[in-house]
């Protein structure tokens, strides 16, 4: 493609609601333009990546028969509520009405979709297994949309979803989209890591995150120093790296005592002199999800922590089989619960449930909130003065913890989601009534599993790993363009004809050119490059094409050689990897 004829329009300063670099390069370098809060036009530069990151996909995914659909944006209310997701998701599902006061959605996701798409097809074990894949723009409304691509409201996204006959069917299933997932992330030539994940309100028993490592990640990783486990601190095993053993030995009598003034575990940290890792805190949350409007009831419980550690409301989720994370009761519904404000309150006298974190479990004579403002009671004792309905690891792991595979110590990592995979079971085919007939002639639902990859959100996390002070340095397999050439003199007519004389040669061969044709002064140009990010730049000037040498600059490196004219086709071959 020539400049000149393209629609590009590059920027020196990218919008003050850009926030992240990889979102202000794509900005800068008219990869895409915003329309609104979180939804983007995607220019030809930005289309092209997009378009060869969607091909490697298929081409990995087409390698294990899995088959191409288009499945609609817009779906009927009716079909989400089969599974009961019209309620559970919330506000991030855009509804709306047609003409007729039919209700319908935008796609969020297609699980509804796919299997309503099956159910009557598949009608014996013999149909099994399939595994189909779309690659489709999906929405949805992110409260606060941000980072360009990485927290959008409409994207584009690769989901596709297995059926079996059975869980060993459904598990080789997964297997294999996990290593075609290892295959196309080991394309794009990235940092990346495969996690153990939490799979939110899509449901499932196993899964697994696949994240591209940056500083700018909104994901926290805990990555093993000596094995290959790395999970999502939603879902890591907390571990204490040291065994806790109480100092008390015997249970002393509980007692009352005053507190003025402390309400945080810092305070009573102060106050009394006693490590917050010493002492324990109680935290209120709601058990009601809201699915049902006409239940207005209060459904509190508490948890349990060391004053040291930090509540995971995913693994709170989890324990008490929720489909979303609990939220923290108001002050106002703590002192209708405990009879006291936060800071003062315990689980001593308490008629809800009371959940525990494993680290507690080894204290002894420990201090507590009396449910009595200023009030707090010393050498509390579970099991003798309140009881517990479960004990779990309910805390956030972090960097130091010991590694649940080894010895090892566990290391912070920041990530961004690019690709999730899920077993699924029978979740969605029993609640919407797709089964088949097994070999026995019963009725059985499918075991479904389904795979997800941000194909938008992949594009930017590379440019966010993948940069420099001068702009973007592209990987070669996902470069809108191969080689970015920068013609100086372009008002020369025999330069302009050597110039395309290579344009055309080096597309014939498969290597695609961005050619700066423009009147511009070489600085300009050069920056541009740099900002652009193809893989390699070459320079066609009248000072060098006299001298038979053409300038090489391969963008990551910076490296430059002088190459002679017959030499050139082979030395680009090599910086580009191309046979």
């Amino acid at each position: 493609m020539k400049w000149s004829k393209s629609h590009i329009y590059t920027m020196k300063e990218a919008p003050s609601d850009a926030e992240i670099i990889s979102h202000k390069l794509l900005i800068r370098g008219g990869f895409m333009k915003k329309l609104a809060p979180g939804i983007f036009t995607y220019g030809n530069l930005g289309l092209r990546a997009i378009r060869k990151f969607e091909n490697i996909i298929r081409d990995e995914l087409n390698k294990r028969n899995c088959l191409e659909v288009l499945m609609p944006m817009v779906h009927p209310r009716e079909l989400w509520e089969e599974t009961g997701r019209w309620n559970e998701m919330g506000d991030g599902l855009l509804k709306f009405q047609n003409r007729n006061k039919h209700w319908f959605c935008l796609g969020a996701t297609h699980e509804e979709a796919i299997t309503d798409y099956v159910r009557n097809d598949l009608k014996s074990y013999r149909d099994l297994p399939k595994n189909i894949y779309q690659i489709q723009t999906k929405y949805r409304d992110e409260i606060r949309p941000r980072f360009g691509l990485m927290r959008g409201r409409e994207f584009i996204m690769k989901d596709a979803y297995s059926f079996d006959a059975d869980q060993a069917g459904a598990l080789k299933a997964y297997d294999s989209m996990y290593d075609a997932y290892k295959a196309i992330f080991d394309r794009l030539n990235l940092n990346y890591r495969i996690v153990q994940a939490d799979a939110g309100n899509i449901g499932g028993s196993q899964t697994h995150e696949f994240q591209l490592l940056a500083d700018a990640g909104e994901d926290a990783l805990l990555v093993s120093d000596t094995t290959d486990f790395a999970a999502n601190v939603e879902v890591c095993p907390a571990i204490d790296a040291e065994p806790h053993v109480s100092k008390e030995t015997e249970l002393k009598p509980l007692e009352k005592f005053a507190t003025p003034g402390a309400k945080t575990i810092a305070d009573l940290e102060k106050l009394t002199g006693i490590a917050a890792k010493e002492l324990v805190k109680t935290l209120y949350f709601s058990g009601n999800e809201g699915f049902d409007p006409k239940d207005k009831s209060l459904k509190a419980f508490a948890v349990l922590l060391r004053g040291s550690d930090e509540v995971n409301p995913v693994k709170v989720k989890n324990m008490l089989g929720m489909t979303n994370p609990p939220l923290m009761l108001t002050d106002d519904e703590v002192k209708e619960v405990t009879g006291a404000s936060p800071g003062s309150c315990g689980p001593v006298g308490l008629h809800i449930p009371v959940y525990m974190d494993n680290g507690v479990e080894g204290l002894k004579n420990f201090i507590v909130g009396a449910n009595e403002d200023g009030f707090h009671l010393k050498n509390v004792n579970h099991g003798r003065d309140f009881n517990i309905t479960k004990i779990g690891d309910l805390r956030m792991a972090k960097a130091g913890d010991k590694d649940p595979q080894s010895g090892g110590r566990l290391k912070s990592y920041r990530g961004i989601e690019v690709g999730h995979v899920f077993y699924l079971g029978k979740k969605y085919s029993q609640k919407m009534g797709a089964t088949f007939l097994d070999q026995q002639g019963k009725v059985q639902p499918f075991e479904m599993g389904c795979y997800g990859i941000g194909v938008t959100r992949t594009v930017q996390a590379a440019i966010e790993q993948s940069h420099d002070a001068d702009g973007i340095i592209w990987p070669k397999s996902i470069a809108p363009f191969h080689v970015h050439m920068c013609v100086l003199d372009p008002k020369d007519a025999q330069i302009m004809a050597k110039a395309d004389e290579f344009y055309n040669q080096l597309n014939a061969q498969g290597i695609e050119v961005l050619m700066d044709d423009r009147d511009e002064r070489p600085g300009v140009k050069f920056k541009d490059a740099d900002l652009l990010g193809m893989p390699v730049r070459m320079v066609l000037g009248k000072r060098g094409l006299d001298n038979n040498e053409i300038e090489v600059v391969e963008r990551k490196t910076k490296e430059m050689k002088k190459v002679h004219p017959d030499n050139l086709m082979s030395e680009l071959k090599s910086l580009l990897g191309v046979k």
